[in-house]
């Protein structure tokens, strides 16, 4: 599993945020590149590379199993069939 670092952030006035340098190197984002972010309404995740690469760290993580799992926890039967 992935080392997961802990850190409060400022946001500033005009929306802007700053990575840290060893986020930046560790994802190949140090001059500047594409994230994307997931607002969950409370919480909102930050994934370098836009949505290919989204795409591949959340399937990477959802083997198949994991995903058969958690939606037989899906209480609402339309939302589980979809």
């Amino acid at each position: 599993m992935t080392n997961v670092q802990e850190k409060a952030y400022r946001v500033s006035s005009r929306g802007q945020l700053s990575f840290p340098a060893s986020a930046r190197h560790r994802w190949g984002i140090v001059d500047g590149g594409d994230v994307e972010v997931f607002d969950l309404g409370d919480a909102v995740v930050i994934l370098p590379g836009g949505a290919r690469s989204a795409k591949r760290s959340l399937a990477a993580a959802l083997t198949g199993d994991r995903y058969d799992d958690f939606v037989r926890t899906i209480d609402d039967a339309e939302l589980r069939d979809e």
